[in-house]
């Protein structure tokens, strides 16, 4: 972390999914709302709001169910706050829904490989985070291989950025997310969080989610609900090489743990 860089952003996770893996799904859009708002006054600079569960081996929800789990949330939040949302999705008609109710970026975990969704942040002016995943949640986890993860997640957000550049998406509004747990190896996760720097590609904001992953359950032995300090962990490792902005469930934890860190490596001069 560089002296003088801007305060690191905090992704607050709202899951609007049942099954979700961390363990703090809720499908009432009012008490959603409600956890959202209470995150940003605990810190989040941003909320993040799915419908779907995207850890290993899950099948996909259907695009309807998943628009009808996210938009209420999202319309209530938006009459509530100016702060900024974002629907993490990768079906189109969801991302359009949800931008029509006031999200102002799109988290994709494919990454803006279909023509449609290019199509819809270049129309549409929003945000979007492009994140790096190997295969799909139903097959990601099954052999991960890569000859040198770094690298082939750098390549992989150039030829991204290229695509949406010709689709007159400026890297401004780009975010990239080396998608951490999504067909990585422990180790390879690892190798990520050490190397956020070496993935930034045309100044484009870098975000870290590694909050409660399965990564630091391997670690720590520890079930989703009691990873919090292995998430702070990842969290000072991501800021160091170089993350922008971190992705967690635990807003007002890492909201305090960062006021500190930060101080700490402003006063070292890092």
């Amino acid at each position: 972390m560089k002296a003088g860089r801007m305060p690191i952003g905090i992704m607050g996770i709202l899951n609007a999914s049942p099954d979700s893996f961390s363990g703090d799904g809720e499908s009432d859009p009012q008490l959603l709302a409600d956890r959202g708002m209470a995150m940003l006054a605990m810190g989040a600079t941003c909320l993040d709001i799915g419908g779907e569960s995207s850890a290993p081996f899950t099948e996909p929800v259907p695009e309807e169910i998943v628009t009808a789990r996210v938009i209420p949330v999202i319309g209530e939040l938006r009459r509530r706050t100016d702060r900024p949302i974002a629907v993490d999705t990768y079906h189109v008609a969801t991302a359009r829904a949800a931008i029509d109710a006031g999200a102002d970026i799109i988290n994709d975990i494919t990454g803006l490989r279909k023509a449609e969704m290019i199509r819809l942040v270049a129309d549409t002016g929003a945000d979007v985070v492009i994140m790096h995943m190997q295969g799909e949640p139903r097959t990601m986890q099954a052999k991960p291989v890569y000859a040198d993860v770094v690298e082939e997640v750098r390549l992989f957000f150039e030829e991204r950025i290229r695509v949406a550049g010709d689709h007159g998406i400026d890297p401004s509004r780009i975010i990239l997310d080396p998608g951490i747990g999504f067909g990585k190896t422990l180790e390879h996760n690892l190798a990520l969080i050490r190397n956020v720097d070496r993935l930034r590609v045309a100044s484009c904001r870098m975000l870290l989610g590694a909050s409660r992953k399965s990564m630091i359950g391997m670690i720590l032995g520890a079930p989703a609900m009691e990873r919090l300090e292995g998430s702070l962990a990842a969290v000072a490792a991501g800021v160091v090489s170089g993350a922008d902005m971190v992705r967690v469930h635990d807003v007002a934890e890492t909201h305090r743990f960062l006021t500190v860190f930060e101080r700490i490596m402003e006063a070292a001069g890092t």
